[in-house]
């Protein structure tokens, strides 16, 4: 398909940047079309904007040691993941690794092996972090300083979280917790419960370098604006703002809201790479965060079996969806548990996200004081959705030659 007036506004942001899109023509264009429409948008409302999101995003992370993992006598014990901060909601997967080590210090869950892999037991424990994390994050995922942030992943706090865990039953309600003191909060769900038409894409090189990237128009077609001339259609993420003035997802200017697209990364414990990945799909994204990545860490899969393997995902209601495919004595352990549990069949299973993989590991055959060891490639791509992954190299840098890698996957469900 051809959009050369999309063309046309590449060719503007390469020539003049981000002011490019949010000055000139293509923001006369948008403030045309929303106040065409009955919007209050003016042009120094993009101009500021554009100042007030040059700072560069630190990343936040977790340091997940649990579970028996290796100690490689160079990389380390664990892994480190990394997630976009908020307003993003990558925070809430790093809540739920964070529970899974708190239950196994409390001896409230075992060692997981392999062979445990999508038992009723290993969900359980999975889905109990996920709901915990959900009822923190729906209420306090938001722009900051008006909501709580990194005080979430506290570990006095992640442990008081963690006594809500009973591992012979779900429990009835999760209410979020208080990491700080705001007054006595009101009651909410954020409206960011719906899926996205989301694209992911990763690449690395043959260095180990690596990019983990995910952009969105929310639903749909976002809303299906599109600026005269421009190519392009306006995105809807503002319909995840909260209307209730006491919540720290409010609407209110110069504010965003709660974003469901979170491109993650997972890094050795001495900073090398282990993976990029990414599972689109609103609020399955940071569920299925947890899920590939404790499928290669405790199911010792690899990136596409990871992805291939059968998922759950917690709904807006906190029960369970399951994916057709998981193991009947699996889904029946989660029932003897007290879940509320919906099997999903057919076209419907895209609601199980759709992810891709690039994993770096190093070739066990290189001796363990060699210095330099040889770099192992693997990748995944989702079969639910349009994607792949191939070698996009050789590419000569000078007189050495680099291999390269890139995974690409779109949020359309086969």
């Amino acid at each position: 398909m051809r959009n050369p007036l999309l063309a046309k506004t590449f060719r503007t942001l390469a020539d003049k940047g981000k002011d490019g899109f949010y000055t000139g023509e293509i923001a006369q264009a948008i403030v045309t079309a929303l106040r065409d429409r009955g919007g209050l948008m003016e042009m120094e409302d993009l101009a500021e904007h554009s100042k007030d999101s040059k700072q560069e995003v630190t990343p936040i992370s977790l340091k997940f040691t649990a579970q028996g993992l290796d100690d490689d006598p160079k990389r380390g014990r664990g892994v480190e993941v990394w997630e976009h901060p908020p307003n993003g909601q990558g925070i809430i997967a790093l809540m739920a690794l964070g529970l899974m080590q708190q239950f196994q210090a409390a001896d409230k869950i075992k060692v997981f092996g392999p062979e445990d892999f999508n038992s009723a037991e290993y969900l359980h424990a999975i889905i109990e972090a996920l709901r915990i994390s959900f009822s923190d994050g729906r209420w306090w995922v938001a722009d900051y300083g008006s909501g709580a942030g990194p005080d979430l992943l506290q570990d006095e706090y992640l442990k008081k979280r963690a006594e809500l865990f009973d591992n012979t039953k779900a429990i009835d309600k999760f209410d979020h917790g208080e990491p700080v003191q705001r007054g006595k909060p009101v009651q909410f769900q954020s409206p960011a419960l719906q899926s996205c038409d989301t694209v992911y894409f990763a690449v690395a090189d043959g260095q180990g370098n690596v990019a983990s990237f995910i952009n969105s128009n929310f639903s749909g077609f976002g809303t299906a604006i599109i600026p005269a001339d421009c190519g392009f259609t306006l995105q809807n993420r503002g319909s995840a703002f909260s209307l209730d003035s006491n919540h720290p997802n409010s609407i209110a200017p110069r504010k965003r809201p709660y974003h469901t697209i979170i491109p993650g990364m997972v890094t050795n414990m001495d900073g090398s790479l282990h993976s990029a990945f990414g599972v689109m799909g609103g609020f399955m994204q940071p569920q299925g965060h947890v899920q590939v990545l404790l499928g290669q860490l405790i199911g010792r899969l690899n990136p596409q079996q990871a992805l291939d393997a059968p998922r759950i995902s917690v709904n807006e209601n906190l029960d369970v969806d399951v994916e057709e495919g998981m193991p009947e004595a699996t889904i029946q352990g989660l029932r003897d548990l007290k879940h509320t549990v919906t099997v999903v069949k057919g076209r419907a299973r895209g609601m199980f996200g759709r992810g891709q993989i690039i994993r770096c590991s190093i070739d066990p055959v290189d001796p363990v004081d060699a210095q330099t060891r040889t770099l192992i490639w693997s990748a995944g791509s989702d079969l639910r959705a349009d994607g792949a992954v191939y070698p996009a190299g050789p590419v000569r840098q000078g007189k050495e030659q680099q291999s390269s890698i890139f995974s690409y996957l779109f949020s359309r469900p086969k």
